[in-house]
């Protein structure tokens, strides 16, 4: 028990000494206090359930680190959603879907996303071409200007992403 008051001390402390920097940091990059405030939030979080605040050196360069990553993060989803609302807009005379059935839809597209994260841009456009466009290997083949042969491996290789990330 001593431990673990011992650990929320500390991190009392960290989030108190960095909290006001990482919020104007951050504020400065969004342009919104709000928006700067819930990243923050974000931010800490990441630090108090990965890393032992006791350990850390350079306390605003690791903040930073981790800020980056979370502001990337928040970047991407918002390019995510932004594209899901134009094609859902294009689609509204012929599709209707519920306020809920488009944020399931969201939070699967970002899913998606975040585990086809770090796989070559071709190899993410031909998982997609096949499995949200529904396109034939032969299509995206021709689309692409690669073979059915490399529209196989790519696929494969997105789907060993997807599946073993599934695992963690």
């Amino acid at each position: 028990m001593t431990t673990s008051r011992s650990t929320a001390s500390l991190f009392h402390h960290f989030y108190s000494d960095h909290h006001r920097w990482l919020l104007g940091w951050l504020g400065r990059r969004l342009g919104c206090r709000e928006q700067a405030a819930d990243l923050a939030q974000d931010t800490f979080v990441k630090v108090m359930t990965g890393s032992e605040v006791s350990q850390i050196a350079e306390p605003r360069a690791f903040l930073t680190t981790i800020a980056r990553r979370v502001l990337s993060n928040h970047y991407r989803r918002q390019q995510v959603e932004r594209a899901y609302l134009e094609a859902l807009a294009v689609m509204a005379d012929e599709v209707s879907v519920s306020l809920e059935e488009q944020a399931e839809m969201l939070e699967t597209l970002l899913e998606i996303d975040r585990l086809l994260d770090g796989l070559p841009p071709q190899v993410q456009q031909t998982f997609l071409l096949v499995q949200l466009d529904g396109l034939s290997y032969a299509s995206v083949a021709e689309q692409l200007g690669i073979s059915i042969a490399t529209v196989k491996r790519y696929l494969a290789r997105a789907g060993e992403r997807c599946f073993f990330a599934t695992l963690d």
